[in-house]
């Protein structure tokens, strides 16, 4: 085999990536014509990436996904303080909706999945909240398995175990790519368009020590752990621009997450950190509490030690947003082997968490006193309270639990506009080349670490790219 000659094939669009982004891009071409082919890095029939162990939730902007496009593009605006690139903030809002009903189409089902208005369409079967990756059977899981059905109804297919080595190009543009499949054999693709849907560099430890995080041995994993950002290497290698990389979607988690596999995804301890203090291993606050878990997440990795932070509450706290959860952190964080420290008082509780007594009592004396004051925009770091209301700690016990950064995906990748075309370093369309889901930046982030929601961004760029895709090939098929 290793002297036989390389296999070529043709398509008209190569898609890199057997996700929600990938398989969406696909099935729309394919419905519009397009001879179609995904390839997928993963050999098994369910492969799991994140798509699969999704909770399912598809929201803008944690706003109902259905409320007017003007009213949606306004929150993505608000989220990322205006740092979203406007035509691609515009794409989401103006067809998140269509993104739905699409869905719907192509056979995928939909509850109400709790009280907040964001929660009205959520994947069924709904991904409960369990203990460890329960995803077999769940909404992630049925809908890839549905998409991919419907598009080998429509003649496409999904090649599994098929590595991607490079994107090749003539004339400045991308006309296919090559690989190796499983047994190591190489081939080649060309194609009228390629689709980079391969998901973010979560899972790739040197890329996370560059962009986000001096110690990404210290991140916990919440996700496939299968996403290493070769898409986005692949495409920056013939010239495409990548933007905000440094910034993540995640949770505040147990540090025991990072080797308790019981602890993730879930429960998550936002609510404990962002009603309390978080501190660093001095006792002192580093970053606003109430810009929500995943800017605290963001803060946390940071951090050079990102092992180090504690989250700091009273039974109150405990007793309340603690319980707010279907998979609460009360009790489900303790139950699920996760450390927490608790004493009578202050000075008790820092030396049961290896912190300096003096310095948290301080801390604590400070929070309460700017709650009682209504000072606490002017504490430094500033802690807001337009999102998320500060506690006071004054209620015994008191808690300490020790937490780390939980990484889902990052936010950052190849710099798109509105048809998911990837642009290069002068902001032109690179031709021949696309990029959907999370392998793209340009949407989330921004000062307050945005999150616009990843479902969303998934289904949107993919439908742009494949009709981007099909109008230009029925162009050049038009004397």
């Amino acid at each position: 085999m290793a002297n036989a000659p390389a296999r070529r094939f043709f398509c008209d669009l190569a898609v890199m990536g057997g996700g929600l982004a990938g398989l969406v891009t696909a099935l729309r071409a394919a419905q519009l014509g397009l001879i179609v082919r995904v390839f997928e890095r993963l050999p098994e029939d369910r492969y799991v990436c994140n798509s699969r162990l999704t909770g399912g939730i598809f929201h803008v902007a944690l706003n109902r996904i259905d409320d007017p496009a003007q009213t949606l593009a306004e929150r993505i605006d608000a989220a990322t303080d205006g740092t979203a690139h406007p035509g691609l903030a515009r794409a989401i809002s103006d067809d998140a909706m269509r993104l739905i009903r699409w869905l719907q189409d192509a056979g995928i089902r939909f509850i109400c999945s709790g009280a907040e208005p964001y929660q009205a369409y959520t994947l069924a079967p709904p991904a409960l909240p369990q203990f460890g990756r329960q995803w077999e059977g769940r909404g992630g899981d049925v809908m890839l398995r549905t998409l991919e059905a419907e598009l080998n109804r429509k003649s496409g297919a999904v090649k599994r175990g098929y590595a991607v080595h490079e994107l090749t190009e003539r004339d400045g543009c991308c006309v296919g790519l090559r690989g190796t499949d499983q047994t190591g054999e190489a081939f080649f693709i060309d194609a009228r368009a390629v689709v980079i849907a391969d998901g973010g560099f979560q899972a790739n430890p040197a890329a996370l020590a560059e962009h986000v995080s001096p110690r990404p041995d210290l991140l916990c994993q919440r996700n496939a752990r299968a996403s290493t950002g070769d898409g986005m290497r692949l495409a920056r290698e013939i010239g495409a621009a990548v933007t905000g990389l440094h910034q993540f979607y995640g949770h505040v988690m147990s540090r025991d997450a990072l080797t308790n596999e019981n602890l993730w995804p879930y429960p998550w301890a936002d609510e404990l950190a962002r009603s309390g203090i978080l501190v660093g291993p001095d006792a002192r606050r580093f970053t606003d509490e109430g810009r929500g878990g995943v800017d605290m997440a963001n803060a946390i990795a940071r951090q050079q030690d990102p092992g180090a932070c504690v989250a700091i509450f009273d039974d109150a706290i405990w007793q309340g947003p603690g319980c707010a959860r279907a998979l609460s952190a009360n009790p489900y964080l303790v139950r699920g082997g996760a450390t927490l420290h608790s004493a009578h008082s202050i000075a008790e509780l820092a030396a049961r968490a290896g912190l300096p007594a003096d310095a948290l009592t301080a801390e604590v004396a400070d929070h309460n006193e700017s709650l009682e004051r209504e000072s606490s925009g002017q504490r430094s770091p500033p802690r807001s309270t337009d999102r998320y209301k500060p506690w006071p700690i004054r209620q015994a016990p008191f808690h300490a639990l020790p937490v780390v950064a939980g990484i889902t995906y990052t936010m950052g990748g190849i710099r798109i506009d509105e048809h998911a075309r990837a642009l290069d370093e002068t902001g032109r369309p690179i031709p021949g080349l696309y990029a959907t889901g999370a392998c793209t930046g340009g949407l989330e982030g921004g000062p307050r670490t945005g999150y616009v929601g990843g479902l969303v961004k998934c289904g949107v760029t993919g439908l742009r790219a494949a009709e981007h895709v099909a109008a230009q090939a029925m162009a050049e098929e038009i004397p």
